[in-house]
């Protein structure tokens, strides 16, 4: 009985798609941590595989024809947008893409400096999770850079975060209130309040964040991703 509940439960989790999951999965660029993924050839095999040619599936994903062939022959690496209006086009999720995230895990260990990690004009960015999530909560690692911030538009969308301030010094803007987190000092919000952070020092700034949305389709957290926005106060 136990067995079959635990085999129940992993069944679970392979088919929950968080697009949060998803989108991080996505922006993850390490290839000296995660096994060698060639995006192009897996786009060529997921598009043959349902009798698309580059033609039809440029129609049905409304991107250019030269931009897939682009993708399929590595002559470019598509953005997370990019990717997501393929894998809609072909109706399946963005992991398909990154094969060895889709594996489920029951345990994780992580020796520094060999985590999944991704660089932003602002800073970087560490999955502590590496590849078992939370729920639907998400512990990064956040470096962020002097004189850095998430940008003049608040976020919102559904859960909550926690942020632990490691090193240096980060400002979290939630609301109306502004909070200076020092090494040792702790947030948890309601993720509904409009907030974002600001790095004021010329100090890089490292800190935990957990971000839990509530809904697994919650697009808006995709904000904390977002490596274009302005950077700078």
């Amino acid at each position: 009985m136990a067995d079959n509940s635990l085999d129940r439960s992993r069944k679970r989790n392979i088919q929950r798609k968080s697009h949060w999951r998803e989108s991080l999965t996505a922006v993850m660029q390490d290839k000296s941590i995660i096994p060698e993924i060639n995006v192009g050839r897996r786009l060529q095999e997921l598009r043959t595989e349902q009798g698309f040619s580059i033609r039809a599936l440029a129609e049905l994903s409304g991107l250019n024809f030269n931009t897939l062939s682009l993708i399929e022959n590595e002559k470019t690496s598509p953005n997370v947008n990019t990717l997501q209006q393929i894998a809609t086009a072909l109706q399946v999720p963005i992991t398909a893409f990154f094969e060895p995230a889709a594996l489920v895990k029951d345990v994780v260990f992580q020796k520094f400096g060999q985590r999944p990690h991704t660089s932003f004009p602002h800073g970087e960015l560490e999955d502590l999770g590496g590849g078992l999530a939370l729920g639907e909560a998400t512990p990064l690692l956040m470096t962020s850079n002097p004189n850095s911030s998430s940008g003049s538009d608040m976020i919102v969308h559904t859960g909550q975060e926690f942020v632990y301030c490691l090193e240096g010094s980060i400002c979290y803007l939630v609301g109306s209130e502004e909070y200076l987190l020092e090494p040792g000092d702790s947030l948890l919000f309601q993720a509904h309040v409009p907030h974002g952070w600001k790095n004021r020092s010329e100090n890089t700034a490292t800190y935990i964040l957990i971000i839990c949305p509530e809904d697994s389709s919650d697009k808006s957290v995709d904000l904390h991703l977002n490596d274009t926005k302005t950077n700078k106060k």
